[in-house]
Order: C-alpha cells, then structure tokens, then sequence
C-alpha cells in the first residue's frame, strides 16, 4: 500500500479545527471545514470520513455513510477513519463489526484511550471477557492515576472467572488509596468494598472475607448497614460456623421479619431444609418455628411455613387459625397464599372441611345475630365464599364453584373481585363467551380501574373478541396514538402482544398473529442492546454500583430464558412449520380486507410520520441548530404490515431456527421437552439430521415418557429409514446410535405404541399422541379414531384443552366421525361453549353477548 499523503500545514490546521467543531457539535460550521479541506486534497480519507459523520448526524444518512466507506479505501492506515466506522456500526448496533472496526483503529494507534475505552464497553457488552482482561491491562498502564481503572480491571479479571487476580488488584488500589482521599460516608468507596468482599468470597477465602467485612464495618468504610448483616451471616454460613451464623440470621429476621429468603437461610444452617421436611426432622421444624413465631407474632411467615411442614390433626388446627383470621380480615389474596398446599393430596380436604364449617357457623350466626355486634360480619361471609369458589375452581368441581360464588355476589352485588372470580371459573370450564360477560360486569363496576380493564381485553381477546378488545384498551392508551394496537406497541406490551398473537392464530390469520411475535422479538433485541449504556453508567456514573451491574449482567445472559421470548420463539416456529407443511396456508390465513378502524389508524401514523419529517427537515434546515440528531438510523418502514411476506419467505425454516437455536444452544440449553420438540420438528425438515438427533436424545433424557417425546421417537425412526439419498457414514453412524438409546432393540413401532398407551392411558396428552402416532405408522384410520374415543372414557383425567386438540386432529386427518367427538365432547363438559356449532354458539352469544367500551366511558376514565 503507497503511504498516504499527508496534509499541507493550512489544512492540518484545518482538520484539528473540524475535531474540535465535532466535539462541539458545531455541524454546520464543521461541515463548511470539511469542505474546504477537500478541495485542496480530495483523496483525505481522514476529512472524508469525518464529513461523512457529520451528515450522519445531520440526517444525511446514506450519503454520509457512503463517503465514510470511500474514506476508509482512500487510507486504511487510519485509525480515526476506523473510529469513524466502528461509531456509526455501532449505531446500527452492529456490535460485533464495531468491535472489528475499533480493533482496526487501535493497530494504528495502540495508546488511544478513548479507542481502548470503547473498545472495552464492545467487549463487555458481546461478554468477550478474555479480551476485555487484556484491554482493561493496557488502560491501566496508560493511566495507572485514574482509581476508576483500577476497579474496572478487577472487574475484568472477575467476570473471565479470575478472582484471585481480581483481589490481588483491589488489594493494590487499597494500598494506593490514601486516607485523605476518602470523605466520610463515602458511598463510591463503600460500594468497592462490599464488591472486594464479594471477590474475596469466590476466591473461597471466607475467613480473609470476613475479617474485611468487619473491619470495613467498624471503620465505616462501609455504609450499608443491611448489606454487611446479609453479607456476613452469608460467609459465616459458607464458613461453616454454625453457632454464629444462626446468631447472624436471627438478627436479620429481627431487623426483617417479613423475609422469606432469612428464614429459609435459618433452617438451611440448623440442617432443617424446608423444601425436604421429613418425619425424622418434622419435629424440629416445627419447635423452631413456633419459638419464631412466638417471637414475632406480627409476621406471616413462621406461621404460614407452619402449614407447609404440618401433618395430620396439626395441620387442621394450624390451618383452621390461619384461613380464618385472614377471612375474618377478608384478605382477598389467601388462596393464592394457600395454592402451594395444594401439591400434597391430603391438605386441600382438609382445607375444605375447615372452610365450608367456618360458612355454615357464619352463616348461622348471622342468622341468629339481631345486631353485628352479636356475631360474624357480614363481610367474613362474602370472603369465605369467594375463597371456597377458587378452591372448588382449582379442583376442577366448576359447578359447586359457580354455585358459591352466585350465592356470594347475590350477597355483595358490588364487587368486581367476585364477578371476576366467576370469569375466571367460566374460563377454565370452557365458557369464554360467559367469561366475558362476567368480567365486563366486574369492570364496569370499577371503570377507572386499570387492573380489570386489561384483565376484560384479555377475555376478549381469549374468545376472539379482537376489536372489542381493542376498544377496551383504547380508554387507557394515549388519544394522539396511532391506534390503541399502536400505542401498545410502542409501551412493549407483551402481555398484550402475546395475546393478540394467540388470538390471531386461533382465528387462523397466520401472516398478522406472525407479525405480533416478530414485534415481541424486536422488544427482546431492544432489551439486550439496551444494556450497552449500562456498561459505563453503572461502572463510572452511579458510583460504581458493582454489585448491581454484575446482576445485570447475569439477567441479561438469561433474558432469552424468560417464558414470553420462550413463547413467541415456540409461536413463530409453529406458524412457519405450518406453512411449510401447508403452503395454502400463507394465502388462506391473511384478512381479506382491512377494517374501517384499521384504515383510520393507518392513516393517522401516515399523517403523525409525515410531521415528524417535517421537524426533521426544519432541524436540518436551520443553520444555526448545534443540536445533535444522533447517529442511529431512522426507523424503517414497515413494507410487511400483516406479515405476508415473513409469511411466505422461501427461507421460513431458516428463519424459524434462528429463534430456537439460543434456547438449545450454550449457555441457554433450556431442558424443556416443547422446546426441544420444536427443535427436533424445525432440523427433521431442514434435514440436519444430526441436530434432529441430539434435539430428541435431549428431549429423551429429559422426559421419556412425555407424549411429545414419544411421538418423535416414532417419527424419527420411520423419517430416518426411508431417507433418499442415504446419508454419510458419519451420519447414519449418528443417527443409529440415538435409536439404540431412544428405542428399544427389535422392537416394533406398533408394539412401542401399545405398550406407551397402556402405561399412560388415563393421560389425554398421551392418548393423542399415540393416535397421531398410528397415523404416521399407517394404522387403519377406524383404529385411530377409536384412539381418539377413548380420551372421553370415565378413568381419563380429561380437560377442555385436551379435547380440543383432539378435535382439531381429527379435522387435520379429514375424520368422518369429527361431529360425533365435538358432540359427546359438548355432552363432557356441559359449561363449555367451544364445542358448540357455529348456529348453537350464535344463539348462546345472543342471549349472554357482553357489550363493549363506548365513548361515555372514555370521558369518564379520562376525566
């Protein structure tokens, strides 16, 4: 490469006059110097990069990024032409391309502290922590004065899984530090501290730990008094010095008696766990227990862990004076408290024998009572019938509980909790259309209540009530909004995302419910670049809040772990496998025609984007606006609008493994059997059978028996015998070492069908999948359906979601007998409408439709 050409004198002096002009956000003014170095040296890729980074900021953005890469070829010696790049790469959060750009730059210029500070936010940001050590290594030989250096490469050296070079440098700082540099109460320092703690804890040094610990805590180095409790107590325990570190923990449920987390850090110590109560240390448990509970006879807690580790006659005295002190204080929220019960057979009988005694003696009472002095009041009845409604609901007895919560809101007609607890029992039985009137009755009792508000679009939503949904949400979104969808949108609602996606499935509109997860997935890409910032505030601005920001980053490694990301990845491939296996679908799952509502709120986002340009085009226009209009680049348009054309891109697969992929891969690896069915169902049909292999010896280790599991194994195993052309060697060698460990030897797929259905045959899930099974196998189409008969049999604990997959499989296999199973489903389970005909739910709608929001209402909420 020939050497560049430097510049005359006048415009070196002009090129440190455009830096500064830069720094300044003098634009206009830098943009003129930019100029007018060109025109006496045109081929300065320095000046050019940076007019092509003015204009980024001055909304040119095309062109500005164009004369940024021109700039680059004209000299790529430079390490401010690679600055210049990596900035506006990273812009358009293109991390990893920034980082390449800005490791460029520094081969040019090894000692640029501003490169090597950027560069170390990158790569704490794309967790490239070995990088980092050494970056963070050569910032602190550059500037070993600078205390903030220091910590930072502590920090470094600890998140690469380095604790003991992270102490040995916090050490050094320590010893740097002079006493005249630290004020009193210093919270920058006292957050060092805690973390030089938290260091030397990893280190497995407990003992070292704790003496810095104390004596911070003496010398007020340390100013958070709960944090040195917590900490302490914690070492202790890791020391393994019993008597003190039950000393620490009582002293912290002293000072909190109200936390779970204390008490259970209490037992833990005295061996006493309890999640693993047994009969040898019951006793003991529960002598602990009451002495606390005696103790602090205003928390909840020893009293409620009582329940968990009682047994027998003690149990029901112990529950009898805790569910009926709460229903006499009418604590609407004691079921919820009391659900975890639920899980050991014998307790939800013998919480039911101490409620419905407590409602007959109430109930007596207020009969016999002339004044509310005399007895029970009347409210404690309302309680105890809305608590008895949850638990008959949670048993699946819909009935007794429709028929005591009646009895309770013919008692108290004015509260919204009892008609929303009916919703919710009509939900679960399969009646949405009287789910929704319910909870429109509990709403309407409350209008200003946001709480019911959403909890009714959400029942609107469930029973394909789209716009009525739509104009429920649309008495709290914003007026200016685009549409209420909108607004929602730009809040990154997922609840509502999440629903209005599964609505529109279900009313099989695939391009617009695909195009709800897409946005949810652009919120979770937004949450994660989001962090960036986070590098440096929290490090440097809030006073170097360690501990915090290392828990930020720890969330953030997980955040694709979380059920709504875990969900929409699930829904995108669905609907993209779907259309694989159905190309119809794409043409036959998009409206036909857009509602007046739609078009009224497409155009007024035309109408507010079009104003917004205008402000954007007087900004630029306005030379003596300074202002900074930022490098990221504008939001694109939406040429996709009902999601046809991620619909029916020709790489939807693709696409569609791009989303499971994270959840099966390090350092996710989530072991869930759906998760790695999907996985298993999306390589099968891109024909990566290796990675179909390992999804379902995955999903076999994980549950073997699951249903879901069951099916693939059999679909494997017919998909890999009559593959053509055969694979390679190495493949096939594959693909038969997981049918030596997912299947049994010699064995016929019929044989494993029968044997799988008579282990689980009172499991509907297992029951349908070993009909979809039978399917594939080639079984006589009378013997799948007969299958499918017998999820109605009495000894199958069948449920409303169960049957309708088992309707809808019997349409997908084209079943003569689909109305006579929708029939005697209808005949199952007597409180569901969603097996009526379309003519039988028409009229049931009619007489128990639910009226939606009107404008009366929006005035009365805005108001």
């Amino acid at each position: 490469m020939p050497p560049k050409k430097p510049l005359a004198s006048k415009e070196q002096h002009l090129f440190r006059e455009l830096l500064s002009l830069y720094e300044a956000r003098q634009l206009k003014k830098g943009l003129k110097t930019a100029d007018q170095i060109l025109k006496k040296a045109p081929d300065s890729g320095e000046t050019m990069c940076m007019k092509g980074l003015i204009l980024t900021h001055m909304g040119r953005r095309e062109e500005g990024i164009d004369l940024v890469k021109k700039g680059i070829r004209l000299d790529l010696t430079s390490h401010i032409c690679w600055h210049v790049f990596g900035l506006i790469q990273k812009a358009e959060k293109n991390y990893e391309e920034a980082l390449k750009s800005y490791t460029q730059a520094l081969r040019f210029d090894k000692e640029n502290i501003s490169l090597l500070q950027d560069a170390a936010t990158l790569q704490t940001h794309l967790r490239n922590y070995e990088a980092l050590q050494d970056t963070r290594e050569l910032i602190l030989k550059l500037r070993p004065n600078h205390r903030r250096h220091w910590i930072l490469l502590a920090l470094a050296y600890h998140l690469n899984g380095n604790p003991s070079d992270a102490r040995k440098v916090l050490e050094s700082y320590q010893k740097m530090l002079k006493a005249r540099d630290i004020p009193d109460y210093d919270v920058e320092h006292s957050n060092v501290l805690l973390y030089q703690v938290r260091v030397i804890e990893d280190c497995g040094d407990f003992a070292s730990a704790l003496a810095l610990l104390d004596g911070s805590a003496k010398s007020r180095g340390i100013v958070d008094r709960t944090a040195i409790m917590e900490y302490r107590a914690r070492l202790l325990t890791k020391q393994g010095d019993t008597a003190e570190a039950e000393q620490a923990w009582r002293l912290l449920i002293e000072k909190n008696s109200d936390c779970l987390h204390y008490f259970r850090e209490l037992f833990r110590i005295k061996n006493l766990p309890l999640d693993a109560v047994s009969g040898e240390n019951r006793e003991q448990a529960v002598a602990l227990l009451l002495e606390l509970s005696s103790q602090y006879p205003r928390s909840s807690v020893p009293a409620r862990l009582l329940l968990d580790v009682s047994e027998g006659p003690e149990f029901e005295e112990r529950v009898r004076v805790y569910v009926l002190d709460r229903l006499r204080r009418g604590i609407p929220s004691l079921f919820v408290d009391l659900k975890s019960l639920y899980a050991n057979p014998s307790k939800p009988h013998v919480i039911e024998n101490v409620t419905t005694q407590f409602r007959t003696e109430v109930e007596s009472s207020l009969r016999s009572s002339s004044s509310p002095e005399g007895g029970e009041s009347p409210t404690t009845l309302v309680w105890t019938l809305y608590f008895l409604a949850q638990h008959y609901s949670f048993l699946r007895r819909y009935e007794e509980a429709i028929e005591t919560i009646d009895f309770a809101i013919e008692d108290t007609p004015t509260l919204p909790e009892l008609y929303a607890c009916k919703a919710r029992i009509l939900k679960r039985a399969g009646d949405l259309v009287g789910a929704v009137r319910e909870i429109e009755e509990a709403r309407c009792l409350d209008g200003q209540d946001r709480f019911l508000n959403t909890k009714s679009a959400k029942y609107h939503l469930r029973a394909g009530l789209r716009e009525e949904a739509i104009s429920l949400l649309g008495l709290f979104t914003k007026k200016d909004a685009a549409s209420p969808s909108a607004d929602l949108e730009d809040m990154q609602s997922t609840l509502y995302l999440l629903e209005d996606a599964s609505c529109l499935y279900r009313l099989s509109q695939l391009g617009p419910s695909l195009k709800r997860y897409l946005v949810v997935q652009s919120i979770y890409d937004d949450m994660s670049s989001d962090q960036y910032d986070f590098h440096s505030y929290s490090t440097v601005r809030q006073r170097f809040t360690l501990e915090a920001y290392t828990s930020l980053l720890k969330w953030e490694d997980g955040l694709r772990a979380q059920p709504p990301f875990v969900d929409t990845a699930l829904g995108i491939a669905r609907i993209l496998i779907a259309v694989h296996d159905d190309p119809a679908l794409a043409t036959s799952s998009t409206p036909s025609k857009r509602s007046d509502a739609d078009k009224k709120a497409e155009k007024k986002a035309k109408k507010a984007a079009l104003k917004v340009l205008d402000e954007v085009k007087k900004g630029t226009q306005n030379s003596s606006s300074n202002e900074d209009k930022g490098l990221e680049p504008p939001t694109a348009k939406d040429d996709d609008p009902t999601g046809v054309k991620a619909l029916t891109a020709s790489d939807g697969l693709e696409q569609a493994w791009k989303y499971i992929k994270p959840l099966v891969s390090e350092p996710l690896s989530l072991n869930r059997t759906d998760v790695l069915a999907c996985a298993y169902d999306l390589s099968i049909r891109r024909r990566k059978y290796v990675l179909a292999a390992k999804s379902l010896l995955s999903a076999h280790q994980n549950d073997p028996e699951n249903p879901e599991t069951h099916l693939r194994v059999v679909d494997f195993k017919l998909k890999v015998s009559s593959l053509s052309p055969p694979p390679s060697e190495t493949i096939q060698s594959l693909v038969n070492q997981t049918l030596l460990k997912v299947l049994p030897d010699e064995i016929a797929l019929e044989t494993l069908n029968s044997q799988y259905l008579q282990r689980h045959s009172d499991d509907p899930r297992a029951i349908l999948a070993v009909a979809d099974a039978s399917t594939r196998i080639g079984t006589p189409l009378q013997e799948v359906e007969d299958t499918v008969f017998g999820i109605l049999n009495p000894n199958v604990k069948n449920d409303v979601k169960s049957s309708l997959a088992a309707c809808e499989f019997l349409n997908r296999i084209k079943s003569p007998r689909k109305d006579e199973f929708r029939s005697e489903c209808d005949k199952h389970f007597p409180l569901s409408t969603m097996f009526k005909t379309a003519e039988e739910l028409a009229g049931y709608k009619s007489q128990n439709g639910s009226a939606g929001g009107n404008e009366d209402e929006k005035e009365v909420v805005n108001a």
